[in-house]
């Protein structure tokens, strides 16, 4: 029997957060439940240093399994290794958000990248990641074909992430899911993500459609893409910028947004509420509060280790944002007012019940004129946390059976 599921793994609540994402990842390869608790055994009462270690260890355990199984000629194993340790580096480096970019932080992202480029080289068809221009960012990108179709012309999934997911967590959360239920999948990084953010620095923008474009301008110079059934899919912050990218870009024929996210700000309200701030702030411009407001929350978020890392450290760097009122005065350009009209495409909002970036997911989804559908999720089947990442492949099931039907795939 296996053994019981803890209540929480790891001492600190923010490496809790952070830590467990990869349970989600079992189903796909990413990691196995024995190892995310022996480094949570490892971390113990450590720090920020101590939660790094620990998975970096374990990632270069892997790695030097991978080489030895490759060295007897096991490319199936090592390629699994090698995929697994990626996930690792990548877990490795997410508390060391903010800038000045720590120096472990650019080493783990460059053996996350490196171990995952190994990983997808020892296939019958090996995949390389491509450069792709979207005004001065150079955007990663891989195009990953259908388990077993990799040389037919097949529907292609787009996947784009949100503030703090690198590319691995996409494919694992979506594309090893997409490409055994035979759609080519597609995933990158742009502005305020991953390399484009930690090599180039460059950040985040509110205008997705242009960046999603030039992902489509790509994908329709491969010959195994057709080109009538290219679908985008965005979770977390993605559920934002799916949806303003399909609002512009009209080559897309399906819209997914896990959850759907009418704007960015809308949490502020809430949130600020949460840290004690008075109710009534949400009817103002977040930019535009007192300092007799913003002083008190500025102390609260500073104080509070999660709120500080979500965002000062994250938020802060993703954005390009030199205080608060400049971080909120960003944020309130991620809006898709007089837009969302401009969706054609047949979409589908997810709803997690106890999700509270979800909070205004429902009233998104009644102001959509295209053809739409909502795919509730519940506590009650595990999968009712944010982006369903206590039962990931339930999400995948449902979400890729609405996509199956809504392109018409056959086989």
């Amino acid at each position: 029997m296996p053994p019981p599921v803890a209540s929480s793994l790891f001492h600190d609540a923010l490496h809790e957060q952070l830590g467990v994402w990869p349970l989600a990842y079992i189903p796909y390869g990413g990691a196995d439940y024995g190892e995310v608790v022996r480094i949570a055994q490892e971390v113990g009462e450590g720090d920020d240093g101590a939660f790094h270690a620990a998975w970096t260890r374990a990632a270069m355990r892997l790695e030097g399994e991978a080489a030895s199984v490759l060295a007897r000629g096991h490319d199936s194993s090592a390629r699994e290794l090698l995929l697994r340790a990626a996930c690792f580096h990548g877990k490795a480096y997410h508390p060391l958000f903010g800038e000045p970019v720590d120096t472990r932080l650019l080493q783990s992202h460059r053996a996350q990248v490196s171990a995952f480029q190994r990983a997808l080289s020892l296939v019958a068809s090996p995949v390389t990641m491509r450069r792709v221009r979207c005004d001065d960012a150079s955007m990663p990108v891989y195009l990953l074909p259908a388990a077993g179709r990799e040389n037919e012309v097949r529907p292609l999934l787009i996947v784009t992430n949100g503030y703090d997911a690198s590319i691995t967590d996409m494919y694992f959360a979506w594309a090893v899911a997409a490409t055994r239920r035979g759609f080519h999948c597609m995933i990158f990084e742009g502005p305020g993500q991953g390399d484009v953010l930690i090599e180039q620095g460059i950040a985040m923008r509110p205008d997705w459609e242009n960046v999603v474009s030039a992902v489509v301008d790509h994908a329709l110079q491969s010959p195994i893409v057709d080109p009538a059934r290219i679908a985008l899919a965005g979770w977390s912050l993605g559920g934002y910028l799916a949806p303003r990218a399909a609002a512009g870009e009209h080559r897309l024929a399906a819209c997914i947004a896990d959850p759907g996210k009418r704007d960015v700000v809308g949490d502020f309200g809430a949130f600020a509420t949460k840290l004690g701030m008075p109710c009534d702030i949400a009817t103002t411009r977040p930019s535009e509060l007192d300092s007799s407001i913003l002083d008190p929350l500025w102390n609260a978020i500073t104080h509070n280790r999660k709120f500080r890392w979500s965002m000062v450290q994250r938020g802060f760097w993703v954005n390009g944002s030199s205080d608060l009122r400049d971080h909120l005065a960003r944020i309130e350009r991620f809006t898709m007012d007089g837009r969302i009209n401009d969706i054609r495409c047949p979409t589908l909002f997810t709803l997690a019940e106890d999700d509270p970036l979800a909070r205004g997911t429902e009233a998104f989804y009644e102001e959509l004129a295209c053809p739409k559908h909502l795919i509730r999720f519940t506590a009650a089947e595990g999968a009712g946390d944010h982006c369903e990442m206590g039962n990931r492949s339930l999400l995948n099931r449902r979400v890729l059976d609405w996509l199956t039907e809504t392109l018409g795939v056959k086989g």
